[in-house]
Order: C-alpha cells, then sequence, then structure tokens
C-alpha cells in the first residue's frame, strides 16, 4: 500500500476503439443520478487504498441490482468498452484502479444478504455486503463468518472474493476461497454462470476455487453462497512480549511444532507498537522489540487444556511477560491494537507502503533479521505486522513523499523484500494480490511458460481484455494476447459477442 499523496496516472495503449455511442447507451441503462461523469464526482473512484497511482475513468456507473449490472457489463463487451468492478476500494495492490478509457462499476448498493439459512449454514450474499455484515446478522444463530481481514469493517464479500482475503484466523479457518460454497457471476462476455451449490458435497471442476482469487479479471460476481460457522464456545487470547524479534518468531515455531492449531498467530514490532499505543492507547509489556498474539478458540473442555500446554509453550519461549486476556473486554482490547496496525503507522510516518510477501514458516526467523538489515542499508524505516502462523509477512515501508526520490527507495526496498520471498521459496502475495504494484514480479516467480497458461485462462472468460485491464500481468496496458478479428474461442462456440 502506497499512501503517498504523489499521483501516478496509468497509461492505456493498444485499446481497441471506442464507440462514440457507448457511453450514452450506458448512461440510459441507469438514472442520471447514479451516472457520474463530473471531475468532482470521478475524484472519489480515482484510486484505491494504494493511492500513488491514480487515474481518472471516463464514468462511474452505480446499479442497484444484478440486472443492470448484467446490462452494463454486456454492453461493455459489445462495445468493447473496458470496466472495473470496485466495492470499497480498500485493495493495497491497486487491484481496483480504473482505466482511463473505461468505466467504473461501482458495486456498494448491491448490499443485501439475501438469504441467511442457520440450518444449513449458509448465507446468500450480494458483492456489495461488508465483511463484518455477515456475522453479525448471523449472530443471533450463534454462526458467523470466519475470514477476517483487518479492513473487515468496511471491505465488501465481492473484494474479498476477487482477492481471496485471509485475515488474522486464517491459519486455522483458511482464506476466503474456503468458505465461498456458490458464485453467481457475470463474465466479461455477458454470460451469466452459477456455479457450486449450497453443500461441500459435489463433483467437477471447483469453478468457485478458480474464480475466487481472480482480481477482477473473469467479471463480475453477483450472487456468492458462503459457508458460515458455529461461533467458538470459548477464547483464551494470550499476549506476550519478547526482546527481540528472533525470539517471537521462535515462539511461533514451537506453537506449532506443539501441534496446537490456534486461531490465530500474530507478531507486532516495535514500531507497530508505537504506532498502537499512539492510535488506540494500546497496552502492551513495556521494554519489547515484538509482541505475538495467540488465541486459542474452540469448546471450553478442549481450550482448558490446550491453555495448559500453550502456557508452559510460551514461558519456555523466553518472554519478558506474558499477559492473557482475563476477559472479553481485554481480548477486544488487544485485537484493536493490531487490527488498527496498518493506519496507526500512519501517526509515525506520512506516507508508508505495506507489503505483502510470504516466507515459509521454518525461515520466518531468518525473513525478519533480513528484512532489518535491509532496513539499516536503506536507512528506511520497517514496522512489521503479519500473520506469522502462515508466513504472512506484511512490513510496513515508511518514508516522506514529499523528500525527492524517498519514494522509489521505499518502492526498491519493497522490491527487494519480495525478491528475498521468492529466493526462500514463498509467494510475492499472502492476501492483498498483485494488482499493478506487484505485477513486474510475477515472472520472477513463474516462468514464461506458466504466465502464458495464465493468461490463456484469463482470455477463456474475457477474450477481449476488458475487466480490470492492465492488473497482475506484466506490462503497462499491454494485452494479454493479441487478438485480431474473431477470437478463437468465438469460432469454436464457446463463448459469444453477446
Amino acid at each position: 500500500m502506497l499512501t503517498s499523496c504523489s499521483r501516478r496516472y496509468a497509461r492505456s495503449s493498444n485499446r481497441l476503439p471506442v464507440s462514440a455511442a457507448a457511453l450514452p447507451r450506458l448512461a440510459a441503462l441507469l438514472p442520471a443520478d447514479r451516472w457520474l461523469t463530473r471531475p468532482v464526482e470521478l475524484a472519489a473512484y480515482e484510486s484505491d487504498g494504494l493511492t500513488a497511482f491514480r487515474t481518472r475513468p471516463l464514468a462511474v456507473a452505480v446499479p442497484e441490482s444484478a440486472d443492470e449490472v448484467i446490462a452494463l457489463v454486456r454492453l461493455c463487451h459489445e462495445c468493447r468498452l473496458p470496466f472495473v468492478a470496485r466495492g470499497s476500494g480498500t485493495s493495497l495492490s491497486g487491484g481496483s484502479l480504473p482505466v482511463a478509457d473505461g468505466i467504473v462499476v461501482a458495486l456498494n448498493r448491491l448490499n443485501r444478504i439475501v438469504r441467511l439459512d442457520p440450518e444449513q449454514r449458509i448465507a446468500v450474499v450480494e458483492p456489495g455486503v461488508v465483511n463484518t455484515q455477515v456475522s453479525v446478522a448471523a449472530a443471533p444463530h450463534g454462526l458467523h463468518y470466519a475470514p477476517d481481514p483487518s479492513s473487515q469493517s468496511i471491505c465488501t464479500i465481492g473484494g474479498n472474493v476477487a482477492f481471496n482475503s485471509g485475515g488474522a484466523h486464517c491459519l486455522k479457518y483458511g482464506m476466503t476461497a474456503n468458505h465461498v460454497l456458490g458464485i453467481k457471476a457475470v463474465l466479461a462476455t455477458g454470460e451469466v454462470v452459477e456455479w457450486g451449490s449450497t453443500s461441500r458435497e459435489r463433483a467437477g471442476p471447483d469453478w468457485c476455487g478458480l474464480f475466487t482469487g481472480h482480481e477482477g479479471l473473469f467479471g463480475i460476481a453477483l450472487e456468492i453462497t458462503l459457508q458460515l460457522l458455529p461461533r467458538p464456545e470459548c477464547y483464551h487470547t494470550v499476549l506476550a512480549g519478547y526482546r527481540t524479534l528472533e525470539q517471537a518468531g521462535d515462539a511461533v515455531s514451537a506453537v506449532i511444532a506443539s501441534g496446537l492449531l490456534p486461531g490465530a498467530l500474530e507478531i507486532m514490532d516495535a514500531l507497530a507498537l508505537e504506532a498502537a499505543r499512539a492510535a488506540v492507547h494500546a497496552e502492551y509489556p513495556p521494554g519489547c522489540e515484538a509482541v505475538l498474539i495467540v488465541e486459542l478458540e474452540g469448546p471450553r473442555e478442549v481450550i482448558a487444556e490446550e491453555r495448559e500446554r500453550l502456557q508452559a509453550i510460551l514461558a519456555a519461549s523466553g518472554p519478558v511477560e506474558m499477559r492473557p486476556a482475563r476477559d472479553g473486554d481485554e481480548r477486544l482490547a488487544i485485537w484493536k491494537g493490531r487490527k488498527c496496525a496498518f493506519s496507526a503507522v500512519g501517526r509515525l510516518s506520512p506516507d508508508f507502503i505495506v507489503q505483502d510477501g510470504v516466507v515459509p514458516r521454518r525461515r520466518l526467523g531468518e525473513a525478519l533479521r533480513r528484512i532489518a538489515e535491509m532496513s539499516r542499508a536503506a536507512g528506511i524505516r520497517v514496522a512489521n505486522v503479519f500473520h506469522a502462523g502462515d508466513g504472512n509477512l506484511h512490513p510496513l515501508i515508511l518514508f516522506d513523499g514529499r523528500e525527492p526520490g524517498a519514494l522509489p527507495k521505499a518502492e526498491a526496498l519493497a522490491g527487494e523484500i519480495l525478491r528475498m520471498c521468492i529466493e526462500m521459496g514463498g509467494s510475492i502475495t499472502g492476501e492483498h494480490g498483485i494488482g499493478v504494484e506487484k505485477r513486474d514480479f510475477l515472472a520472477e516467480m513463474f516462468s514464461a511458460d506458466e504466465i502464458d497458461c495464465l493468461q490463456r485462462v484469463r482470455a477463456a472468460f474475457d477474450p477481449w481484455r476488458l475487466a480490470n485491464p492492465g492488473k497482475m500481468f506484466p506490462g503497462v496496458g499491454a494485452p494479454a494476447l493479441a487478438y485480431q478479428g474473431l477470437h478463437p474461442l468465438e469460432k469454436a462456440g464457446v463463448i459469444s459477442r453477446v
């Protein structure tokens, strides 16, 4: 995430000509107050959470129903007009950055929970439903929706599906893909598809699994069927402070090696702790370079046994202090400091980049040491907040965008960290996606043949590269494949133009 106020305007090239009649025809599909074209109206949609990249779209459409979304996409396909679907705009990789010669389809008004069935433990929701609203609706039935990204109070389910979001509790419960049972979507060709069901018992290809994490390159989800889980009967949350990051990392390894499966394992370093104290007055053990948050959850009898094991493991790891939450309020206070960490760092620096690399858990301590070395060598402060249980790093690289050359230096450090993740056998993203920020690193992680395969999969859903163009694949505005005339899949009858 770049929170700099600097402005980079994305370019678009090699685009098929847009019909002069396209915009009036699209505008006719919606009431005038839901078709935005004035600069003051478009300004809010120029960027997402990665604010250093900005592009002004031709217009913003604000549909209120699935039928309106379908009509917009079909006309975009007919007129070869690019479109970008957008929810709350919390993407940290530029995943919902508009394109200059296209429109934005804003989905926030598709925010209904269509159906909630406590017996089947499912919720069918529209893409604009906010993550936490699902759990709020399910709470009276003793259920909840498990994926909990830090932005869960504002991010939407449609965006969570597009980027396969995780969260602090993904160690135990997995990512969004593990909780999506069914999807109704309109593909970039205008075709409406329905995949999956209300059950995990199904045969054939896992289309829902393929669609989840597609970063908006296939089309737009219209309804998503989510799995709900029983709310844990009991929680046991412990905050442990350590003199060094390496000690905290070793404690994570010890917890996992013991066979315990916590709901969450999170680490924050000294800079992140400083920011959380300043922002929400979070109370952490003094004199620590890192804190580890461990949360056990489950049946009361199981947690009673597991908390004794956890106590012994953490005591043996040499903490400065261990602080179990004594009640629900103390548990929420611990998590409030962690959940606000990204935004809180804004109190320490006017600008910062949030990276999202992954390393094998066994190399977590080594990765943290190397990040510290890179930070010192570059003369740039780095705060570390991460999902320690699955090795998902979130280094926050602090800089002042007003200083000449500060942003390129910060980006260079971010690139070094990503290359370290690749070298260690990890990934350039755990949950934030590739977007525009990391697309040039894709070729360092995958071979040319692998990228070609990914491009061909994308082309099967969007042969004209109209859905969220310019994202994920290397090259500014370059089409995934050069298509001239009738697309091969159209010849084969697999797709149709409209």
